[in-house]
């Protein structure tokens, strides 16, 4: 069961677990053409296994025996599922741990879930293998083989990581066949103990079973199944049909909710090694400020000071965090205060003249000046061939975004005889520990991690700007351990920002209301140019397809189309944020998909599903959402948007009223088809949450520049929503017999434009800018 052959292959505490078309074409693979003839043999022989890891399993004691790297089973039959992607709200050690206990028959009273250590087998394949450009309904043997290469590449990487909505999507194959090896090693030993063959025998519950009633335990099978080897060849062990499933598409209960409700969960602020110091931060006010010298002397001598440290040295240029200085202390407040008090001079800052303005400006002149990349290209946008044609034109635009995570940033790190060791909250355990030994000057090997909850992700914690400060600070610390703490401050005005963009539409509609070109064109900076050098040491260059998902693999069937984007550098620190450039694009793509079909006088949805006609999976979103949503109440107005990313289609009806210029949303219907659902409770979860969270950025998410400075704070002017604004969310799952696909991301996408069709409806102005305002 798993890739071998060629393209196309593919009891929980809550706290902190140690872990030891053509042109399309060239651009992609034209790096690899460079050693073509490498890459032909190795490209065509077998993936790496993902079943045994490189060091042998870190099993809770000796009785405890692992028969691979994913299952180890204790004498009590209690069961380790190691769980390779970090929890941080969306549920990942629930669903991922029923992936392998159902394949292993086990009773999931009986898992407990242990944090995956550093080897590559927990790389994740899935991310790398959706960032190649190709739209949705590409689907030949150069997409497969492409895919293939990269997840081959991913495999070799090793990069563990959480985000991407990818969490369950990559663990689908992996996790069940892990399950199923196992399975299959405890039925050999039990048959070899009855002497008979393990075809006679059957599995139930944590139990294999013998036809005349005898039964033996898992616990008491596993070291005679580990003993005997794990030879079993995955193709050769049958995973379960859905119709077979016992746990897998059940509403299985949250594993961390209990923990998280009795205060026993630990999140990174909350781990307490013995001889903690804390430190708290002063960082540049400027974007691109360095420090030009401090005066620690001031502060030596305040309540509990130990160390003024510098940490600039430790980050990356393009680091959100930037230059600065911290203090550490016996108590955090401690820090804080002597960190407010400390005497920085800055140097003077290249960037210091940046506005908002001056961002959409350079947007604006890039528009103008340039051709840009194009990621898609069907038919014609000839002039002479669309004369007599109705000419539609719209702009649009996205600003800065923060991440704004419940849990600031933190991390806490000790340096000690040469090894060191982090406990953090992170999505990406793997890069981590590279940034650790790299500021440490110490080897990959001499750093340990100890990954723990997350108080929110959202793609800020896939960065590791805290991770490098933690470990400059504890270098300086004697060994003692020192948690490094942002405030919310800290965290709002030094983010990696979701990007600012700009995008003009042009489209050309006959006289009978047919769509007969669209052209869009994209302005913004390319998240990849600065994540990639920044996290990874990898050079960020070529095109970057966040910048225009969502955009160019749109499903309408408009035979003239063009889609481009304009990368123009950003001085603005910029990452990964929920959902990523499908975030803005559909956005500009739905409110325009709107207005075309009110220029050529027909309803928005029935505009929609004549163009979709080719695709019945958004067609049945699409008519979920609506026969659920029904007629609005009086004096509000339903408005519509379908969008896919992340390999989810799904549609959204927003009820929407407008009082006194200010838009309230009601309501808001979502139906998704996510593919084979694992847990519906949490499918529903994450479209409530994506939700309360798109509309927190569509009603008021802004991050604005003034003199390289971002001018937004804390939660008083960057407002996430409250619960009494938060609308009633109802989700619909559209059944689905396909291998699942993302979910925690795809329902933040179409809020924004559901939400300004609705008040278009209400009111006649279109609003193209973000956050929807009414003048």
């Amino acid at each position: 069961m798993r890739d071998t052959g060629g393209p196309g292959s593919d009891k929980e505490d809550g706290g902190p677990v140690r872990t030891v078309r053509g042109g399309r074409r060239r651009f992609l693979l034209g790096g690899l053409a460079a050693g073509a003839a490498l890459v032909v043999g190795w490209g065509v022989a077998p993936p790496r296994q993902r079943l045994r890891a490189t060091e042998p399993a870190a099993v809770h004691d000796a009785r405890t025996v692992a028969l691979n790297g994913w299952v180890a089973i204790s004498p009590d039959g209690t069961i380790d599922v190691v769980v390779p992607r970090s929890e941080m709200g969306q549920g990942v050690h629930t669903a991922l741990p029923v992936l392998l206990a159902e394949e292993l028959d086990a009773p999931l009273a009986a898992v407990r879930v242990v944090q995956a250590p550093i080897d590559k087998i927990f790389a994740n394949l899935t991310v790398l293998r959706d960032t190649l450009p190709f739209h949705p309904d590409d689907a030949g043997n150069f997409q497969l083989g492409a895919r293939w290469v990269a997840g081959k590449v991913a495999r070799e990487l090793g990069i563990m990581f959480t985000g991407g909505s990818t969490s369950v999507k990559d663990a689908w194959p992996t996790m069940r066949t892990a399950g199923a090896v196992a399975r299959a090693m405890l039925l050999r030993a039990a048959a070899e103990q009855w002497k008979t063959t393990p075809e006679t025998l059957s599995t139930r519950d944590g139990m294999v079973l013998h036809p005349d009633g005898r039964r033996a335990p898992y616990g008491l099978l596993a070291r005679r199944a580990a003993a005997l080897g794990g030879d079993i060849d995955a193709d050769d062990v049958r995973l379960k049909t859905p119709a077979d499933f016992r746990l897998i598409g059940k509403p299985v209960p949250r594993r961390d909710a209990p923990s998280k409700v009795n205060g026993r969960a630990v999140f990174g602020i909350d781990v307490r090694p013995e001889g903690l110091l804390y430190a708290a931060l002063r960082m540049a006010p400027v974007l691109g400020a360095r420090v030009a010298g401090f005066d620690a002397g001031k502060v030596a001598a305040l309540p509990g000071v130990e160390h003024v440290v510098d940490v600039s040295s430790a980050l990356a240029p393009l680091s959100g965090a930037g230059a600065g200085v911290a203090v550490v202390a016996k108590g955090w407040w401690q820090a804080r205060q002597a960190a407010l008090a400390l005497p920085v001079q800055w140097t003077a800052s290249p960037h210091a003249a940046l506005s908002s303005e001056s961002v959409f400006a350079g947007f604006a002149k890039a528009l103008d000046e340039e051709s840009g990349h194009a990621y898609f290209e069907a038919g014609s946008q000839d002039a002479a061939e669309l004369a007599g044609t109705r000419t539609v034109q719209a702009e649009y635009r996205a600003p800065f975004l923060a991440h704004a995570t419940m849990e600031p940033q933190n991390c806490t790190a000790q340096v000690l005889n040469g090894k060191v060791t982090l406990w953090s909250p992170t999505q990406v355990p793997s890069i981590a520990v590279d940034v650790a030994a790299k500021v440490a000057g110490v080897a990959r090997e001499d750093v340990t991690i100890e990954v723990t909850m997350l108080g929110g992700g959202f793609g800020r914690r896939l960065e590791t700007d805290m991770v490098a400060q933690a470990v400059a600070v504890a270098m300086q610390t004697r060994g003692r351990p020192v948690q490094l703490l942002w405030t919310r401050e800290d965290d709002t005005g030094h983010d990696v920002y979701r990007p600012a963009a700009l995008a003009r539409y042009t489209a050309h509609v006959g006289a009978d209301g047919r769509v007969l070109a669209w052209d869009s064109k994209l302005a913004s900076g390319a998240i990849g140019h600065q994540y990639f050098p920044r996290n990874l040491g990898l050079p960020g260059v070529g095109p970057d397809k966040t910048t225009a998902e969502g955009e160019y693999d749109l499903q309408y069937a408009i035979a003239n189309r063009r889609s481009r984007h304009v990368t123009v550098d950003s001085a603005v620190p910029i990452g990964y944020w929920r959902s990523v450039g499908h975030s803005h694009n559909a956005f500009f793509k739905e409110s325009f998909a709107d207005e075309l079909a009110h220029a050529a006088g027909q309803d928005p949805v029935a505009w929609r599903r004549v163009l979709l006609k080719d695709h019945p999976r958004h067609l049945a979103v699409l008519d979920a959402a609506l026969a659920r949503a029904g007629t609005p109440a009086d004096g509000r107005a339903h408005g519509v948007a379908v969008h896919q990313s992340f390999g989810t289609v799904v549609a959204q009806v927003a009820e929407v009223s407008v009082e006194d210029k200010e838009i309230r949303v009601h309501k808001v219907v979502c139906a998704v088809d996510c593919g084979l659902v694992v847990n519906p409770n949490i499918v529903a979860q994450q479209v409530e949450s994506s939700v309360v969270f798109g509309l927190s950025a569509a009603l008021a998410g802004e991050i604005t520049f003034r003199d390289g400075q971002p001018q937004q704070t804390n939660f008083g002017d960057y407002p996430v929503l409250r619960m009494a604004q938060a609308p009633e969310v109802e989700t619909i799952i559209v059944p689905s017999a396909e291998p699942p696909e993302g979910m925690g991301e795809p329902a933040v996408p179409p809020v924004a434009p559901a939400v300004a069709n609705a008040v278009f409806k209400l009111t006649g102005q279109r609003l193209r800018s973000l956050p929807l305002r009414l003048s």
